[in-house]
């Protein structure tokens, strides 16, 4: 699985980030994070609003920070396709 935090690298993007790790890390789910700093890439996915979450390249959301705990519903849910 492969998940990237969308945004500049602002205080909510790394919050994001960190949460997304923790989920991941609590669901036991090997996952390749990557953080996506670069503006025409984060236009490419339609994100207008940062910090955006994509998992294995489908967006799931942005303009906000999810908690873990939703986060682990979103990665349960990708992982069980």
């Amino acid at each position: 699985m492969v998940i990237k935090v969308l945004g500049g690298g602002c205080a909510n993007c790394k919050k994001l980030m960190e949460n997304a790790k923790k989920a991941a890390e609590e669901l036991g789910i090997e996952a390749h994070f990557e953080e996506v700093k670069d503006i025409e890439k984060i236009m490419s996915y339609g994100v207008m609003r940062t910090p955006a979450l994509v998992v294995d390249e489908k967006l799931i959301f942005s303009g906000r920070v999810a908690g873990v705990e939703e986060i682990k519903e979103i990665l349960k849910k990708e992982a069980g396709k």
